[in-house]
């Protein structure tokens, strides 16, 4: 089936359970007498009623590492989801020929055969936020919010079937095994963790929210109980291992720069982390961060505690994220080494230009639709479309709730809807772009356009702080925001922008120099902007 048909169907269907307002007659017909499943959850696994989301995953393979429901993806094995509200334990939820699903968008459009099936149930949170709206989301359990491994979350084990796409006979389907709690790594010398509730999350969320730091120690940190040291926040996805560094041989060399090297973990409700700003749907994470999380570090171990000293850098998201905070907190941090970011001028949010894009899965040309890719070999050879990466995160879960990048991109950038929920960029199902949601993101989180709008106070502050990698080829066409950003840098004046922009040829998503050559560069900037009689030598040993 050609991209354009599929696009015909996906607008002519309204095959989105739980997003539809109304149901045609004719599709309820259909799917009182097309294929369906039946879906039940076991007392034993949740005795409670739940709301939430349940999915039924269909493959042609089965294996312990890679079920079904794991095989799920832009370009992975069919996935198809409702939404539930206070169902018991025992009680069928049905899955049909109306439920939207992914790649393919009908159950009737499964030929038949012999597939391998499995159920899986996400369970949902209240939040009754400070805002004043009330909305249901997965409550992350130190998973980093994926909700395929998220503890409590409840699914069956895969059964082996014989599909008739023309049979009514219901498949059913019990979902009665827990996925068990997260087991967090040990402390050791080097590595300390702190986990604590952030009081103002929790104010603001309705619900315990928790933030947590991993650090790493340099060599030797309790054999110089004199010395205080530079602490570079390396951002990025949530993660509970420590920074890679320190399993290398150079993290104990001599001549290494002896700095704390910290980890952030911040999960939302909405992914799995919180792009480290304040936003209207993510809420006060920014404050939370500043104000809690990193005087918690800064207090616990010894830092030099001044912004000469205190760093960031991080990659992808991280790269965003470490951006980001250098120019929203451009006195607070002392330099930024941002790798590969997420898109720093809209106008290439990815490759989509939010503001004068009319669709974002498609380029129309009259007598036929081009899809617009997402993902990209170095080579140029296409590995995933925008529109299927969008279409998967709506069958993880409609109201930005996939816990995907689409998805968390507009929890943070965007405005709250009078649901509670962020207001999306752009149509999920046809990728029609919303203009005046686009104008909000641009006054709000467009990187490129807050340094070009705020100059005159922000270039003072941050004309040598900022410093940006990426590759040329980058998978996710990162590079492109890049550009423009480094195209208006190289306009500014008074002052003039004194960073570093590196642009590697044909280098794909993540590149950018490892932390054995940023260490250096960033040892070398402490020393060049440390104000007079400023440390610079305890932590040289």
């Amino acid at each position: 089936m050609t991209s354009t048909l599929k696009f015909r169907r996906a607008v002519l269907t309204s095959l989105l359970s739980g997003l539809a307002a109304t149901t045609p007659l004719f599709a309820q017909a259909n799917a009182r007498t097309g294929p369906r499943f039946e879906i039940t959850f076991a007392a034993a696994a949740h005795p409670a009623p739940i709301t939430g989301r349940v999915y039924v995953a269909i493959s042609r393979t089965n294996d312990p590492q890679r079920t079904p429901i794991a095989q799920t993806g832009e370009t992975g094995v069919p996935l198809f989801g409702v939404n539930i509200e206070n169902v018991a334990a025992g009680t069928p939820i049905v899955l049909d020929a109306s439920t939207f699903g992914h790649p393919v968008q009908s159950l009737r459009d499964i030929p038949a055969g012999e597939y391998w099936v499995q159920p899986f149930v996400n369970i949902y949170t209240k939040f009754a936020r400070a805002d004043g709206h009330t909305v249901w989301l997965h409550m992350d359990q130190w998973e980093g919010q994926n909700w395929k491994r998220s503890p409590g979350n409840i699914f069956g084990d895969p059964i082996k079937i014989t599909f008739n796409p023309k049979s009514a006979t219901p498949i059913k389907l019990v979902a009665n095994k827990i996925i068990p709690p997260i087991v967090v790594p040990a402390e050791t010398e080097t590595v300390k963790r702190i986990k604590m509730q952030s009081t103002i999350l929790t104010k603001w969320w309705g619900q315990p929210i928790f933030l947590g730091a991993t650090v790493l120690l340099p060599k030797d940190y309790d054999k110089h109980p004199e010395a205080k040291y530079p602490i570079v926040y390396d951002e990025g996805h949530f993660s509970l291992r420590a920074p890679g560094i320190g399993a290398t041989p150079y993290w104990n060399a001599d001549g290494t720069p002896r700095m704390i090297i910290v980890t952030l973990q911040h999960p939302s409700p909405y992914y799995d982390d919180s792009y480290g700003v304040n936003s209207a749907n993510n809420g006060p994470y920014g404050d939370a961060i500043m104000q809690e999380l990193i005087p918690a570090v800064e207090t616990k171990f010894r830092v030099i505690g001044q912004p000469y000293a205190r760093l960031l850098t991080g990659g992808s998201t991280g790269g965003w994220i470490s951006l980001a905070k250098q120019v929203f907190y451009p006195e607070f941090y002392g330099g930024t080494w941002s790798l590969c970011p997420d898109g720093v001028d809209f106008r290439y949010h990815q490759i989509v230009n939010v503001y004068s894009d009319t669709n974002a899965y498609f380029i129309d040309r009259g007598w036929m639709k081009i899809d617009r890719p997402t993902q990209r070999k170095p080579d140029g050879n296409i590995t995933a479309m925008m529109k299927d990466e969008n279409w998967f995160e709506l069958v993880s879960g409609d109201h930005s709730r996939s816990g995907g990048q689409w998805d968390i991109w507009e929890a943070t950038y965007g405005p709250v809807s009078a649901n509670g929920y962020p207001t999306p960029i752009w149509n999920k199902q046809t990728g029609v772009i919303d203009h005046q949601v686009a104008e909000y993101w641009k006054q709000h989180y467009d990187l490129r356009n807050i340094l070009q709008t705020n100059w005159t106070t922000l270039g003072p502050k941050l004309s040598h702080k900022m410093n940006v990698y990426v590759g040329d080829a980058d998978s996710y066409f990162l590079n492109m925001g890049v550009h423009m950003l480094d195209d208006y840098l190289k306009t500014t004046s008074a002052p003039k922008y004194s960073g570093e922009t590196v642009f590697q040829p044909m280098a794909p998503h993540c590149w950018g120099p490892p932390m054995q050559e940023l260490l250096p560069k960033m040892a070398k900037h402490i020393e060049q902007f440390a104000p007079p009689g400023a440390d610079v030598k305890s932590w040289r040993y």
